[in-house]
């Protein structure tokens, strides 16, 4: 991601392509690489740092969607399981086997409600799932899910159901009320913002293989803010510099800022009807050992879907889903924080659980069509693609993604650059089924292979090498050289999982432009609780000079960075951009 490639003056540069794609999360990075595979000239423009919108709010999953089931989504679950699968085998380094449980209270429940709602396409309130439900739900689940799962030990069982006893027995700490638990498999998610930047590292390094120069350009931080003659005016976020870009096609992927964008494009819509999904990220040992390693997965005494989840040491909770207005700021807000609360006394009651527990909280707008009457739960999770023309170019077609979700990016990303190529009147080259995403090319699945990756790596000490394996997947043989040819490099003493060297690498070739970007998403240690004020000061030190930052800058980003992450919001717009309708620049 390094080099001329990236960055607004790469795109002021040369500032034309056939296809601008605004919205730099995980659907718009995904189609970016597909359509820089296919040889097409593209660039991208996130108004923020890549992956930093909805596409960091997610729950860390990729899942088949069991719930949608309920809606009668069929399609999209297959997709999901379908790309599911596929993940585990092109993204291994990210995306692994989860076991997850459903802790169930009642037998007959919901067996009439469900198929009312399927019939009303998903109206009414939520309403409690019985073990019959659940049951018939995990039948179906399992016929999509053929083929299973596959690991280095073979393929993953089919659901188990097991009653209160045995349940008790695995699970000690649930709620005792409880009258069955269903066992399936799914799939984590451990890295969200590092599997999008492969992405994005797959699609700048397939545009740079062309024979007439780059042909894929990607800038963070940089804004559509209107249109003018026929291009696209991009403002680059840093320095208020501006250039009018010129395309065949601009896809609009900024999920639920979708409308936003649109009035930006002079082509007004009224698509999305996103709901907040707000997480906590919880240090507690005894909460970590009562998951038993698993996912649990339930519904709250109020009939919505939530989930408790261990990772990377800690204590996953979520999510909420309520009806959020665009304008309104992004924020776990603390009524949300009783609620998440509440649900872990619901199913583990003797695991007392306060605020004072809580590293993290983090919130997102999920990108859902308008639903109208429909319960936020009962929305819709598929997608589908919009056309119209942009304003004041007849020739340039504006195709806008309404939907879209983690799991079925590679999918979305497909139709979307099919629909391109369609208008370019261009033949596919390549298909992205199955083909290794970033350091899941080559990347060690077994004991065996995995030594020799790390012997096949001296630079660093084997332990290191591992680490930085787990973190990186095969892309750790970049990091590795980097580490070896600075001769600075040393852990950090705050955060001694990291390195100087490797922090260093991160901001030479991963576009970082903050502080918050590294502490937030090119690292953990924003989830993990572990960016502290002398973490963030020693990081900022060590990237000062491949970044130019003097010692002003370095006090500015430490208390900005500091700030983003304990505010627990996303980062917000933009200084106010007249253009935008309700202040709202697009991009993201």
């Amino acid at each position: 991601m390094s080099g001329d490639q990236t960055g607004f003056e790469a795109l002021a540069a040369r500032p034309y392509a056939d296809v601008l794609i605004v919205g730099g999360g995980v659907n718009g990075i995904a189609a970016f690489r597909d359509l820089a595979l296919q040889g097409v000239d593209v660039a991208l423009v996130e108004r923020a740092d890549f992956v930093s919108g909805a596409s960091a709010a997610s729950s860390h999953m990729i899942h088949g969607g069991i719930r949608y089931l309920e809606n009668g989504e069929f399609r999209l679950v297959h997709e999901a399981v379908t790309e599911r699968n596929a993940l585990l085998r092109t993204a291994p380094h990210f995306v692994r086997p989860l076991q997850t449980t459903i802790p169930i209270f009642s037998t007959f429940s919901g067996i009439v409600g469900a198929p009312l709602r399927f019939l009303r396409h998903g109206a009414g309130k939520p309403a409690e799932r019985g073990a019959i439900l659940i049951k018939i739900g995990l039948v179906i689940y399992d016929s999509f899910s053929r083929g299973g799962i596959v690991r280095p030990t073979g393929v993953v069982p089919r659901h188990a159901f097991h009653g209160r006893t045995r349940s008790l027995r695995t699970l000690p700490e649930l709620n005792p009320d409880v009258k069955y638990t269903a066992t399936y498999w799914d799939a984590s998610l451990h890295d969200p913002e590092r599997l999008a930047l492969d992405l994005l590292r797959d699609g700048v390094t397939a545009g740079a293989r062309s024979q007439t120069g780059s042909r894929a350009r990607a800038a963070n931080y940089t804004s559509a803010v209107s249109v003018k003659d026929g291009k696209v005016i991009l403002r680059d976020a840093e320095t208020g510099e501006e250039t009018g870009f010129a395309a065949s096609v601009v896809v609009n992927a900024s999920g639920p800022w979708t409308d936003l964008t649109n009035d930006v494009l002079g082509s007004p819509s009224r698509f999305m009807g996103g709901t907040k999904g707000s997480h906590i990220v919880l240090h507690h040992p005894r909460l970590l050992a009562a998951t038993g390693g698993r996912e649990l997965f339930f519904e709250h005494s109020d009939g919505r879907i939530v989930l408790i989840y261990p990772l990377k040491g800690r204590v996953l909770v979520g999510t909420t889903d309520l009806d959020h207005d665009m304008a309104d700021p992004i924020v776990c807000t603390e009524d949300e924080v009783d609620y998440f609360l509440d649900l872990i006394s619901h199913v583990l009651p003797g695991i007392p659980v306060d605020r004072s527990e809580i590293v993290y909280r983090f919130a997102g707008v999920r990108p859902l069509p308008r639903h109208d009457d429909v319960s936020p739960g009962f929305v819709s999770r598929d997608y589908r693609i919009e056309q119209a023309p942009l304003s004041g170019a007849e020739d340039t077609t504006v195709l806008s993604l309404v939907g879209g979700k983690w799991t079925t990016f590679r999918a979305s990303a497909e139709h979307l650059a099919d629909r391109v190529l369609a208008v370019l009147t261009l033949p596919r080259l390549r298909s992205t089924k199955g083909l290794p995403i970033g350091g899941g090319r080559g990347y060690p699945t077994t004991e065996r292979t995995r030594r020799q990756w790390i012997a096949g790596h001296p630079a660093v000490p084997a332990a290191r090498a591992s680490v930085l394996l787990d973190r990186y997947g095969t892309v750790a043989a970049d990091v590795i050289a980097a580490i070896a040819a600075d001769a600075a490099d040393a852990p950090l003493v705050a955060a001694p999982a990291y390195s100087t060297g490797e922090l260093r690498h991160l901001a030479r070739t991963e576009q970082v432009m903050h502080l918050d970007d590294v502490l937030m998403r090119r690292t953990s240690l924003a989830f993990t609780g572990g960016a502290s004020p002398e973490a963030a000061r020693e990081i900022a030190e060590a990237i000062a000079p491949v970044l130019g930052w003097d010692a002003a800058r370095i006090s500015h980003e430490v208390e900005r960075g500091l700030a983003k992450v304990h505010a627990f919001v996303p980062a917000p717009a933009p200084d106010v951009i007249p253009e935008v309708p309700r202040s709202h620049p697009a991009g993201r």
